[in-house]
């Protein structure tokens, strides 16, 4: 943190972008959230604007901070803003792995329709993510859809075969379908 600070002080303009990312992470680190989301949207808005997929991810970086502050609303618009300048840079990845966090925000403001929508998009572009999958899974078995939470989980599971949350939502999963046996 020190370093980056010392840096900031002596930098101007864009050459502050990757020592403002420095300081965003460090300051998420000691879990000083506030000052962290502050940080990536400095770092992001001097990026220049035809580097869209490093504002996303510095807009991404922003939104996961104000996540962890417990600011949901705030973080989906963060959030949002960056899902749109990933798809503007073509990076279907990119944006894949920020719907995943646009869809923790949506269930944090109880709507989860939209958090599965969010999540589908998830899927569709980034679906190697095993994240997305189990977040998929527990979306779909808590709105009592047994099916497609099955599905889900399998695909998880084959991509994170060693994660304990997907072990554990698979049994959940398993318990509540009365496959008692899997």
């Amino acid at each position: 943190q020190a370093y980056a600070e010392r840096l900031l002080k002596d930098l101007k303009g864009s050459a502050r972008v990757e020592p403002g990312q420095c300081l965003g992470m460090a300051l998420a680190a000691q879990g000083q959230w506030s000052k962290a989301e502050a940080a990536f949207v400095e770092a992001r808005d001097l990026t220049p604007a035809n580097e869209p997929e490093n504002r996303a991810r510095l807009g991404g970086m922003a939104g996961n901070a104000l996540l962890a502050a417990g600011k949901p609303e705030a973080a989906l618009s963060r959030l949002d803003q960056a899902h749109g300048e990933a798809l503007g840079a073509s990076d279907l990845r990119l944006a894949g792995e920020i719907s995943i966090d646009r869809a923790r925000a949506l269930v944090a403001l109880k709507r989860d329709g939209d958090a599965a929508t969010a999540l589908a998009t998830a899927r569709a572009n980034a679906a190697d993510n095993g994240q997305a999958w189990l977040l998929s899974a527990t979306l779909s078995r808590r709105q009592g859809k047994l099916a497609d939470a099955q599905q889900q989980i399998q695909v998880a599971a084959q991509l994170m075969p060693l994660d304990p949350e997907v072990g554990l939502e698979a049994g959940v999963i398993a318990v509540l379908a009365g496959n008692e046996g899997a």
